[in-house]
């Protein structure tokens, strides 16, 4: 499979993946676990991006499977919840998981996901509000987007775009990446394209994928026409994982938005999924993420903030100083004087009551 065709598969397969499975409970005895195990580290050793960390998760996971560790998980899913513990915790490498889904089939000969696959994901991108869990305007026109994830670019791009005409006026953006679990590298880059100039063009990250010994460079998209230019300040928290922080690095990388919460969770390595049998699918890291500018990663040391402060104190944090901004370089005394109003109530937490009765 060519490495854009394997990237495609991959997106589309990660979309259907995210949604609950159709997973039945399968019996499983001694020699069925076995087998998946044997499985398991075969697949880990010609696959994972770190071969020594492969051989060591797989040799403590046959150790343990060996002394008995394993007897008690008589089904496919109480096995595969003990496989995806043991994984992340032996490897140290938080992107490992493992699931039971009976309809997975790891792609083959084919080169695109089924047309049935990509109306599936499609549908699952619109039923998740393609990742956009809130757009608000909040006071001191202010806008404010919460993406919890990153799906398919062609399905999710156009409601990138569609979000951000939707904050063309407002005076700075806050990002809400605090409890974003990840999702397509493309899509961070172009939700990242609306930062930049009409016609700038950035090349983010380099994706080096093993099982295929090839690297795919990641750019910003040229050009669609809505760009955003005013201050962006991005929320973060340890449980944003994955392309969430591929999105929050670059932002801080490419010098362009100020973040604010907490470290996060700290898992670049993107994953492919494989079958172990039985209906059991494993994620394995199968690539290496390095970001041009800094060129690192935040695997196992997470994205670190501007401003820390508990990730739930985020919102109120950014919101305040962004406000506090706005005061300083406000030109009408009117304007002036409202935006410090409004900085009074952010600071004590307080939210003006909608009023609903017609102006006297």
């Amino acid at each position: 499979m060519s490495g854009k065709k394997k990237v495609i598969a991959s997106v589309v397969l990660g979309a259907l993946l995210s949604f609950p499975a159709f997973a039945a409970d399968t019996p499983l005895n001694a020699s069925d676990r076995a087998a998946i195990v044997q499985t398991l580290a075969a697949k880990m050793n010609a696959n994972y991006i770190e071969p020594t960390v492969a051989a060591r998760t797989g040799s403590a996971i046959a150790r343990k499977h060996a002394e008995g560790g394993y007897a008690s998980a008589a089904s496919a899913q109480a096995f595969s919840a003990a496989l995806a513990k043991d994984l992340r915790e032996f490897s140290d490498d938080k992107h490992f998981g493992a699931r039971v889904d009976e309809r997975f089939r790891e792609p083959g000969g084919a080169d695109l996901p089924s047309r049935a696959d990509m109306e599936e994901a499609r549908d699952a991108a619109q039923r998740g509000g393609y990742g956009i869990q809130k757009i608000e305007r909040l006071p001191g026109n202010i806008g404010y987007i919460e993406l919890r994830g990153f799906g398919p670019t062609e399905f999710v791009g156009p409601a990138y775009t569609a979000a951000m005409s939707l904050m063309a006026g407002t005076d700075a953006l806050i990002l809400d990446l605090r409890r974003n679990g990840g999702g397509s590298p493309a899509s961070v880059a172009y939700l990242m394209s609306h930062f930049f100039p009409l016609g700038d063009q950035r090349h983010l990250i380099d994706i080096y994928d093993r099982p295929t010994d090839t690297t795919r460079q990641v750019w910003t998209v040229p050009t669609f026409a809505q760009r955003y230019d005013k201050p962006v300040y991005v929320l973060i928290s340890a449980g944003t994982f994955s392309g969430g922080e591929d999105c929050a690095y670059d932002f801080q990388a490419q010098k362009r938005g100020t973040l604010v919460g907490e470290t996060t969770g700290g898992g670049s390595n993107p994953v492919s999924w494989f079958s172990l049998g039985h209906g059991i699918v494993v994620a394995i890291p199968t690539a290496r993420t390095t970001n041009v500018v800094t060129r690192t990663n935040w695997e196992h040391v997470g994205v670190k903030p501007d401003i820390a402060v508990p990730a739930a104190q985020a919102l109120q944090t950014a919101h305040a100083a962004i406000l506090r901004n706005l005061v300083a370089s406000a030109k009408d005394d009117n304007e002036r004087t409202n935006l410090q109003r409004i900085l009074a109530m952010v600071e004590k937490g307080e939210t003006e009551k909608p009023v609903y009765a017609l102006r006297k």
